[in-house]
């Protein structure tokens, strides 16, 4: 911190030419690693920056056919959409199936690769650790078309192997893509199993980065193994928790759309239909594109005030936090 406070004092006190030959210094020093950032750069300029001009439409009377004047010349209506949005009778059951997917999935699916890298961490076998841990990052590579097609026939009514099982106990067969009670756990259940061995990656690494030191100073003082996990590994992660723990919360209100849309069925709307569906139903089949526009922004907004206000508050509580 002090080389650069003193850098940076020094370049305050450059006249205008030796702050241009240090400009050209640095730009020649560093020109490889600014070729690399440039592909980087028009990435996000071009799939992320630029298509935010599109919020425009979510307060705009935009057409396309008879009477289109273009995404900035279309008559502005204001949060007419928004307005209409909240006043149809779809908007709290669209919010509801929304954040309680995403919360399901973060309650039971968050831990999971937590504990999942703890219990991993622990095997003395390295063959063993690296055995299992390849086997549960395979399903993250299926394609989530796959994923749900094998769902389908899992629990196919007729020949899936849940159903052939059920009734070897004598329970009868049960469609359960048709009961909305059965959406939420067979989305949750499905998404953890995918995801868990992917997503504890980070943890291990964070683990695997604890000091040997510590460990054989727990040891010589006697501690069992519950004893190091609890006061030294959890610990030691917490940070990585924590900032995970934020970057899902940004997501509370963003359910994956492919996999609810490959699922669902007019027979489950009551608990499966979410606001990525609705924007899809609403812009795409309907033509409606102001108004999934005004709806996706809303969504977009509540995703960016909660992951603000967890981050605000873990700052404040345990001082760590993404900015």
């Amino acid at each position: 911190m002090k080389v650069r406070s003193a850098e940076k004092k020094g370049r305050t006190s450059m006249t205008k030419e030796e702050k241009k030959k240090y400009w050209k210094k640095s730009l020649k020093r560093d020109r490889y690693l600014i070729i690399m950032l440039i592909p980087v750069v028009i990435y996000y300029l071009v799939f992320c920056y630029f298509p935010m001009t599109g919020l425009w439409m979510a307060f705009t009377q935009y057409k396309i056919g008879s009477g289109f004047k273009g995404l900035f010349f279309s008559d502005f209506v204001g949060l007419k959409w928004f307005g209409q949005f909240f006043g149809s009778v779809y908007a709290w059951r669209l919010v509801r199936n929304t954040f309680l997917l995403s919360f399901y999935s973060l309650i039971f699916g968050f831990p999971i690769p937590i504990l999942f890298a703890v219990a991993v961490t622990q095997l003395r076998s390295k063959k063993l650790q690296k055995s299992i841990q390849v086997s549960t990052y395979l399903p993250y590579f299926i394609s989530t078309v796959v994923v749900c097609g094998m769902i389908t026939n899992f629990l196919s009514p007729s020949g899936g192997i849940i159903n052939q099982l059920l009734n070897k106990i004598g329970i009868e067969s049960v469609n359960f893509l048709s009961l909305p009670e059965w959406f939420r756990p067979i989305y949750v259940i499905s998404g953890s199993w995918q995801s868990f061995g992917f997503n504890s990656i980070i943890f291990v690494a964070a683990i695997m980065g604890i000091s040997p030191d510590l460990y054989e100073a727990m040891r010589a003082d006697g501690a069992n193994k519950r004893q190091i996990i609890w006061h030294l590994i959890l610990p030691g992660i917490r940070p990585t928790i924590i900032i995970l723990l934020i970057m899902s919360l940004g997501n509370m209100m963003s359910v994956g759309f492919e996999k609810v849309y490959l699922l669902y069925n007019t027979a489950v709307y009551e608990t499966a239909d979410v606001i990525q569906t609705y924007v899809y139903r609403q812009g795409i089949q309907s033509n409606s594109y102001s108004y999934a526009a005004a709806v996706g922004l809303f969504n977009s907004v509540v995703n960016f005030t909660i992951v603000f206000l967890a981050n605000r508050l873990s700052r404040k509580v345990t001082d760590t936090s993404i900015w």
